[in-house]
């Protein structure tokens, strides 16, 4: 690189980034349009990724899946596909719009690990049962088993 700051290069990419995954203003000097397109295809590509962590879920919020997905993800920066799944799964189970699908696939995950919503989900050791939507999970040396079915 010559002439030019560094650290006011570094500072711009830091800031094109937020805008681009984390719902951050766009820096001064970026054409909106392609920023815009850029941003919406890594909240697709997104999507994909928690859709194959969370294939229920995914399936249970049907065509509506990406749209669903993307609008809940535009102001926050990921926490990897795993993360994102658990964190919204969770969201739509507080407001009541869980499909059963995501219900019993969520009620599996929470009987297998714990997950604080701030570090990464760890295994559970000792038996537990978990519920979500109706669903009912239960977790034995290691096993989780659906109990109970969400009401479909």
């Amino acid at each position: 690189m010559t002439g030019g700051d560094p650290s006011g290069l570094a500072a711009r990419q830091a800031q094109l980034v937020a805008a681009l995954v984390a719902g951050g203003p766009l820096p001064p000097g970026f054409d909106p349009a392609p920023v815009e397109a850029a941003r919406r295809a890594l909240l697709r590509k997104r999507a994909g990724d928690v859709a194959r962590h969370w294939p229920l879920l995914a399936a249970g919020l049907g065509a509506g899946w990406p749209g669903r997905f993307a609008e809940w993800a535009a102001g926050r920066p990921t926490n990897g596909s795993l993360r994102d799944g658990w964190d919204l799964a969770r969201e739509l189970r507080a407001a009541g719009t869980l499909p059963p699908l995501g219900a019993e696939e969520l009620a599996g995950r929470e009987a297998g690990a714990r997950y604080d919503g701030r570090r990464a989900p760890r295994p559970r050791r000792l038996p537990a049962v978990a519920q979500a939507g109706g669903a009912v999970a239960v977790q034995v040396a290691g096993r989780v088993r659906l109990l109970r079915p969400a009401r479909h």
